[in-house]
């Protein structure tokens, strides 16, 4: 399955962005998806997924509350809804993918097979 991200762009501290994640190729409700974010100065680090079969979502402490994942299995695009952004939330955001498995959310970058090109969100203060 490929995979491209997009949505990322320039917001004010308090603003907000929806990122999107296409599937070519493959249906997504065979796919868990999630998003990842990486700054230069840190590793790539989990933000939220969406199980591939209930859609059991979770979310890193950093966005819980502020950010929400969803499926259209329709369309095949995973949605990030990102509210009250803070200037720490700036990142270029991935979407990743894997295929199947138990109908949990995975969290670690190993559980994902494909990967999107990225999108930038500078969030600025």
């Amino acid at each position: 399955v490929q995979l491209q991200a997009s949505g990322g762009g320039l917001v004010q501290a308090g603003g907000s962005l929806s990122l999107s994640c296409a599937s070519s190729g493959r249906t997504f409700s065979d796919y868990g998806v999630a998003w990842f974010r990486q700054t230069p100065e840190k590793e790539r680090e989990f933000v939220a997924a969406i199980s591939w079969s209930s859609g059991r979502v979770n979310y890193a402490d950093s966005v819980k509350g502020r950010f929400t994942i969803t499926k259209n299995n329709d369309k095949n695009i995973v949605y990030l809804q990102m509210n009250s952004l803070k200037p720490e939330d700036t990142a270029v955001y991935y979407c990743a993918a894997r295929f199947r498995g138990l109908d949990v959310v995975y969290h670690e970058r190993s559980n994902y097979h494909y990967w999107g090109q990225g999108t930038l969100v500078t969030v600025s203060s």
